[in-house]
């Protein structure tokens, strides 16, 4: 049997030579969990939208058999390959669900998604014959590293390995690194904070998700940098506090950008502040805010938005 070796500091992703076939029997760690492949999967179940996108970026549209808990519409460029996917629930299937489709694979963007009253926990599908995989990005059990963008495209490069596709991958990395190579820093020092959710209490980006990734590549200064987590719930007082030069909005069907405008106006803490006086607000789709292959674009389009913004100098 064929092993991999495994990079610790992203949680088992391989690194393949680009062109490389996979040999299979292919068995590799994907958040703790030891995952064997006989053969590349033919029937596969995505559950979050980031990793329904990732299959259809590399082209791998006829071995979706279901999605389920998709966060929006997919991106234009993936609409026309996405049309028709058999969608199996709104939020995460259960495992009667999962299993109906007959699957050999479950790719989950998040590990709650293997939950016992979600998709199955993973040795329980592994018993069945299904293979499962989180998006290392997403693991709780084993705590992922800060975030960056070489950890994204290494999930490229796996799922490629898996799949036997890695031309795909490489190919799709390649662009990746091009577009984000392209991205200019913004030279001002100026300060954000990435808005997600919540009325009384925000929840936002800390300092190890994508968001700050992102945020860093577009060289803006993350207010909530410092709490070592992707994400965090923090209160009104300490966004008024940091006055942010720039608010990032998340932008759902459940709470979407222009309900966080109308908020944010409306709540008598907050609609002093310069960013929202002056509507200094940058826009991301929920689907992008989250480790995938949107990073990169929504990393290029934002760069746009903050490039048009018009900042006093401090």
């Amino acid at each position: 049997m064929r092993r991999l070796a495994a990079l610790p500091l992203l949680l088992g992703l391989v690194v393949l030579p680009a062109e490389a076939a996979t040999t299979y029997p292919l068995t590799l760690q994907n958040c703790g969990f030891a995952v064997t492949f006989d053969k590349a999967p033919q029937r596969v179940v995505t559950i979050k939208s980031t990793a329904t996108e990732l299959l259809l970026s590399l082209g791998l549209r006829d071995r979706i058999v279901g999605v389920g808990f998709q966060d929006g519409p997919l991106p234009a460029d993936l609409a026309a390959a996405g049309a028709g996917l058999k969608v199996l629930s709104e939020k995460a299937p259960s495992q009667e669900v999962v299993l109906e489709t007959e699957p050999d694979f479950v790719y989950g963007g998040w590990e709650s998604n293997f939950a016992g009253d979600a998709a199955g926990e993973r040795p329980s599908l592994k018993q069945l014959g299904v293979a499962s995989y989180v998006s290392p990005p997403a693991c709780r059990s084993i705590r992922p590293p800060k975030l960056t963008f070489d950890a994204v495209f290494a999930e490229i490069g796996e799922m490629g390995a898996i799949f036997d596709v890695a031309p795909a991958a490489a190919a799709l990395v390649a662009k990746q690194k091009a577009m984000l190579a392209a991205v200019r820093r913004d030279a001002r020092g100026l300060t954000a904070v990435w808005y997600s959710s919540g009325t009384k209490a925000p929840y936002v980006g800390a300092g190890s998700g994508a968001p700050a990734m992102i945020m860093e590549a577009l060289g803006l200064r993350n207010v909530f940098a410092g709490v070592d987590d992707g994400w965090t719930s923090a209160n009104w007082e300490a966004v008024v506090d940091a006055n942010p030069d720039v608010i990032v909005l998340v932008d759902a069907a459940w709470n979407s950008a222009e309900q966080k405008r109308k908020l944010l106006a409306a709540n008598p803490i907050t609609g002093k502040l310069d960013a929202v006086v002056n509507q200094r607000y940058l826009v991301i789709p929920f689907p992008a805010s989250e480790a995938g292959v949107r990073n990169v674009p929504a990393a290029v389009d934002m760069a746009r938005q903050l490039g048009a913004l018009q900042i006093p100098a401090k």
